[in-house]
């Protein structure tokens, strides 16, 4: 059965002066797009205006959707922004389509994602194909990322290139929306909700204007947010690591003993006791972060804290 009309698209924006009219434009242009909302998640640049911009001029040709800005009082992160995004059109919409604002994802795609929803699909995922115009680097750390959460995560696997680029039926939006975890990871929390998924393939190219705002060490923490919401696994390896060296030590507490029978007691020994100590200590500290990593998450879902706050929301005109 032909699924009704009614797509909205739903993009993060933090910082996209440069390009935001541009993709608003490219994004209206989609045949099937009903509505775009922009959530913008505590810009400094001129991103609001350049919105806001838009809306006053009325762009309303034949075929073009109509534009909702969702301004959030200050920077929550692009997990909480799309929770936002998505928590709007929940109930609002047939579908809903998640892009980034930056135009690394063709807004193009979207037609052909619309088509396969029409068609019966629940998800439809972007999948960046092996022309990704990213650095060697950036490609071959999120490929690393892939392999190692699949290996430690048995619920669900992430397929390798997918990211936060799809299609959602309206069931699947509300299904999101009603996962409130404040460690937010969205590409498991999509597979691990069980709807199927139709990939479609695509090259990601480079940014055409303005800065990611996206460091080293954001990926990181984001990586482990993945790791850790999804498996415990890190816990069980450490106590398998306490095991081993518990092991070791008993052993080389017996080597001990039978060389002092044998031979007499070796008083110096001071090189090996220090490397035991802070080998020992180096492992106790490690397991004690992972540790941390866990309760800091519990910590922080104990606060039941809102995810994002509305400043304003703006429609057209």
């Amino acid at each position: 059965m032909a699924k009704p009309a009614g797509v909205w698209v739903v993009a993060a924006c933090f910082n996209e002066q440069a390009v935001i009219t541009h993709f608003i434009e490219r994004v209206l242009a989609v045949p099937g797009v009903e509505r775009l909302v922009l959530i913008d998640d505590g810009s400094r640049d001129g991103t609001v205006d350049q919105i806001r911009a838009f809306q006053r001029q009325d762009r309303q040709r034949e075929g073009d959707g109509s534009v909702t800005l969702l301004e959030l009082t200050r920077n929550f992160g692009k997990e909480a922004a799309m929770l936002a995004g998505l928590d709007h059109a929940c109930g609002q919409c047939s579908a809903a389509v998640l892009i980034d604002s930056d135009l690394q994802h063709p807004p193009e795609l979207i037609e052909g994602m619309i088509e396969a929803w029409r068609q019966g699909a629940e998800v439809v995922t972007a999948v960046r194909d092996d022309r990704d115009q990213e650095s060697r680097l950036k490609v071959a750390s999120a490929s690393w990322f892939y392999r190692v959460f699949n290996k430690l995560v048995d619920s669900i696997q992430l397929k390798e290139g997918a990211g936060d680029f799809r299609l959602l039926d309206a069931p699947v939006v509300e299904a999101l929306t009603s996962l409130r975890e404040s460690s937010r990871f969205s590409k498991g929390l999509l597979p691990w909700t069980g709807f199927r998924s139709l990939e479609m393939p695509y090259q990601r190219v480079s940014r055409s204007g303005g800065t990611t705002s996206w460091s080293p060490l954001k990926l990181w923490s984001y990586a482990l947010d993945g790791i850790f919401s999804f498996s415990v696994l890190p816990l069980k390896v450490w106590s398998g690591i306490g095991i081993v060296v518990s092991l070791l030590s008993l052993i080389y507490a017996l080597v001990i003993v039978l060389d002092t029978l044998f031979t007499g007691v070796d008083a110096p020994g001071f090189a090996t006791l220090i490397v035991a100590i802070l080998f020992l200590g180096g492992i106790q500290l490690i397991g004690i972060g992972v540790l941390g990593e866990y309760i800091g998450r519990i910590y922080v879902e104990a606060k039941a804290r809102p995810h994002y706050f509305i400043r304003t929301i703006h429609r057209d005109g």
